[in-house]
């Protein structure tokens, strides 16, 4: 009994104002948790993992900020993506896009800007500076071309064109600008399995609604392009 008494005097009414406070504070701890992963899972695409183009821009704008011409824009088309999709059905298209995701960021590295911007096109911001540019985009092409493993069994042969733009090339630090003129330069290597790095001409290539002429997504007096 007065070890009991002990216990109690020694903890006293303040511990237990204490004790008592901390029960609601733990549970908004456990609330805040939860919203904080909402907002994670809605600023990624469910299918690939990657950042939706609202959350990729924000981050990708950052690495700019803060690496300057030491940053490399990346964009990325996946070629005869149709083909696949038709031919080999939804679900194989999916594995498609959800491994050159995986390829991507296993390429880019956990403190790079990877996004899904829609379909088969993803964008990469990282740190690349100038000296290692040429590997680096050698070796995102290699991976890339590795055949995908399907669920159903089997493999499918991938290619994706890669076109890459740096500010200390280009002449800016714009995350449109950068990422029109690597858009451009992976229009002009379509098909030919090599990474372009993008010149301050690709950065001149004419666009529609911001976007290069032809591409799809882009209208001319309201007729898709």
């Amino acid at each position: 009994m007065d070890s009991v008494l002990h216990t109690t005097g020694r903890f006293g009414p303040r511990t237990l104002v204490i004790t008592a406070a901390a029960v609601p504070l733990t549970g908004w701890a456990v609330h805040a948790t939860v919203l904080l992963k909402q907002i994670a899972a809605k600023e990624k695409d469910p299918l690939t993992g990657l950042l939706r183009r609202d959350a990729y821009t924000a981050r990708a704008r950052r690495l700019l900020s803060r690496h300057g011409d030491d940053t490399t824009v990346v964009m990325v088309d996946a070629d005869r993506f149709k083909e696949i999709n038709d031919g080999l059905g939804h679900a194989a298209g999916d594995t498609v896009l959800a491994s050159i995701a995986a390829r991507l960021t296993a390429w880019a590295g956990p403190r790079a800007a990877v996004g899904r911007l829609g379909g088969d096109e993803f964008a990469v911001v990282l740190a690349l500076p100038a000296d290692r540019r040429a590997l680096r985009l050698e070796q995102l092409v290699r991976m890339l071309h590795t055949p995908v493993v399907l669920d159903a069994g089997g493999t499918v042969d991938v290619a994706a064109s890669v076109g890459a733009a740096a500010p200390d090339v280009i002449g800016t630090r714009d995350l449109t600008r950068l990422q029109r003129a690597a858009d451009a330069a992976l229009y002009d290597g379509k098909h030919t399995g090599r990474a372009v790095l993008a010149t301050a001409a690709h950065a001149a290539t004419p666009t529609v609604n911001g976007r290069r002429a032809g591409r799809p997504g882009t209208a001319v007096w309201g007729r898709a392009a």
